[in-house]
């Protein structure tokens, strides 16, 4: 069931790891020295994974690769440690299955990446024009419903391309992303790869395991689907395949506009049959090249790729965007199970959500964290709604996981549910967002609670702080995006309004634009479309399927109209200040680095 979560010491660095250490101290000295210019160290910066904040001076975030959210009590505890010692006490789950520290100090970054590399963590290639993490679903080898366990095919991804030369200095980032099936809880379909694990039958009835890859896919301002490379890749072909596709975006990229470098704007120049053409001629040729990675990778031959299975004793629990959770039972343990708790795995064993709001996670709850992995024995994974996954666990266990859950603020009904509300770091930290993206997560969710909405099921929400969509309010139920609006002479905090976005079933549809909104009558908003959509929603009908049967977007929106209205400044000065901010609003951009 993928690759274990090992209980091991903190470990020496290996050579690479600890060169890149050195090679980034001395980049450090020599920066601060003014011995290497701003561009070239934002490059070198970048590509270990350091971002700049906007606070500016010498405040760093530190982003933390987690190959398909895996976790061990030992990176826990150390991430626990980290965010403590080096910075505001907690830190903060990614939409990519990332963790990021932020307000760390320049100077100390190196020896926060030492004892990171001590418990085989790493920031390598995190940010910058790299390959980043490469992400699964956080059900991978613990889904009823998948194909193949994807868990080692993203650990060897990872691996082959971590350091790669080829993968240094692209035309721009590139992602890559795996699911067990065609659910795609990993949201393979907005990647510049995703892929999915299928079957196929041959003449003689017999079938064989492999990949559907889809290329070209992206969010930010003008989002593209991912589009199917060819309709089967045999297992042996999975990585030649990927390495194949990184070198022609490599080559064919646009390196001179940066906005419009992403591998789906290549599919705009060339048009997929020739992108086709190309990856599939680069991967005949491939065995010639001394980075060929050739066959079945190593790290799955080792750990096997065997799919979960489908128990006979119990009903698959259902999986991705638009599950309903109706009926929750009253008493707060059987909600939790109710909402949290996947089943129906061959082996009997039961998979349970931790809820981290808006993703944060203190340094006590990384420590507690750590302590119920051990006590479990259990396999986790961060999910990329920002959440924590507990697998490979009995019946008998849940009480026992929801106590230790409950005592650190973790029990609550989130997954699939109104309250679990994803957003981006917005204008707290990152350099290029517009509005306080988190802060108005929680007034969305303050709002849900007091309205008695948070637990209405099969209900995304999604918010980015700027239009890159590094929260992906593209692919939610109820997206939101920062804008600066200008009403009465005044700047003030405002967010477009989207609906419908889905992604399941090997194919996504983006959110259709609703309305734009004043900041302060956002939460508003989603909480009378939720309502509404609760009240009219037929048996087994998901967000999208209620809001085509009830006009579409802008038919939903025509009922919101009156919130897109500004008061004074003197009738309502709260209007004209962000969330989380006491000053008047002003949309100061810096900028832009990487997205998320």
């Amino acid at each position: 069931m993928g690759i274990p979560a090992a209980i091991t010491a903190p470990r020496d660095l290996d050579a690479e790891q600890a060169a890149d250490v050195e090679r980034f101290e001395q980049a450090i000295e020599q920066y601060l020295a003014g011995d290497i210019d701003e561009d070239v160290f934002r490059v070198m910066r970048l590509n270990n994974g350091i971002y700049g904040q906007r606070q500016g001076g010498t405040n760093q975030m530190v982003r933390i690769k987690l190959p398909a959210g895996s976790i061990t009590p030992e990176q826990f505890e150390t991430l626990g440690q980290l965010v403590e010692t080096h910075s505001r006490g907690w830190g903060h789950i990614t939409t990519r299955q990332n963790v990021q520290m932020h307000f760390v100090e320049l100077t100390k970054v190196p020896e926060v990446m030492r004892i990171l590399g001590g418990v085989g963590l790493t920031t390598r290639e995190a940010c910058g024009d790299t390959v980043r993490n490469v992400m699964a679903c956080h059900l991978a080898g613990a889904c009823p419903h998948e194909k193949l366990d994807v868990t080692p095919w993203a650990e060897a991804t990872f691996r082959h391309f971590v350091r790669n030369p080829l993968g240094q200095r692209l035309p721009r980032k590139f992602k890559v992303n795996f699911s067990g099936c065609s659910t795609d809880c990993g949201q393979a379909m907005f990647n510049d790869v995703g892929v999915v694990a299928t079957t196929r039958t041959h003449d003689d009835g017999s079938t064989e395991h492999g990949f559907r890859v889809y290329v070209a896919g992206g969010l930010g301002a003008t989002p593209h689907p991912a589009l199917a490379l060819e309709d089967f890749t045999s297992r042996e072909d999975l990585l030649p395949t990927i390495e194949a596709t990184l070198r022609v975006f490599d080559q064919a990229g646009n390196r001179d506009n940066k906005l419009r470098a992403r591998m789906k704007w290549l599919v705009d120049t060339l048009g997929i049959d020739e992108v086709r053409r190309r990856v599939v001629k680069v991967r005949h040729t491939l065995p010639a090249s001394t980075t060929w990675p050739g066959g079945v990778p190593e790290e799955v031959r080792k750990a096997g790729d065997e799919p979960a299975g489908v128990s006979n004793s119990e009903t698959p629990t259902e999986v991705g965007q638009g599950v309903r959770v109706d009926l929750l039972p009253r008493d707060p343990y059987g909600r939790w199970v109710a909402s949290s708790v996947i089943r129906g795995v061959a082996n009997g064993s039961v998979s349970a959500v931790a809820y981290a709001h808006l993703g944060d996670v203190t340094s006590s709850q990384f420590r507690a964290l750590a302590s119920i992995q051990r006590e479990l024995g259990a396999d986790v994974r961060l999910s990329n709604r920002q959440n924590i996954v507990f697998r490979g666990l009995t019946d008998a266990q849940l009480p026992v996981l929801y106590e230790r859950l409950e005592q650190i603020g973790m029990a609550r009904p989130g997954a699939e549910l109104a309250r679990d509300v994803v957003a981006c770091p917005g204008a707290d930290t990152c350099n290029i967002a517009v509005t306080q993206s988190r802060g108005l997560a929680k007034a969305i969710g303050a709002q849900l609670e007091e309205e008695g909405l948070a637990e209405v099921g099969g209900v995304r929400i999604n918010i980015s702080g700027c239009t890159n969509s590094c929260g992906q309010h593209h692919a939610a139920d109820i997206g939101f995006f920062g804008a600066e609006r200008r009403a009465h002479g005044r700047s003030a905090p405002g967010y477009q309004m989207l609906l419908g976005g889905y992604v399941g079933d090997e194919q996504i549809h983006f959110g259709d634009k609703a309305l734009r909104l004043p900041a302060k009558a956002a939460p508003e908003a989603a909480v009378r479309v939720i309502r509404r959509f609760a009240a009219e929603r037929e048996a087994g009908e998901t967000f999208r399927g209620w809001l085509d049967r009830s006009g579409g977007a802008r038919e939903v929106a025509a009922g919101l109209k009156e919130l897109d209205h500004f008061p004074t400044p003197d009738d309502a000065p709260e209007f004209y200040a962000d969330y989380d901010e006491t000053g008047p609003f002003s949309a100061e951009v810096g900028d832009s680095e990487c997205a998320v």
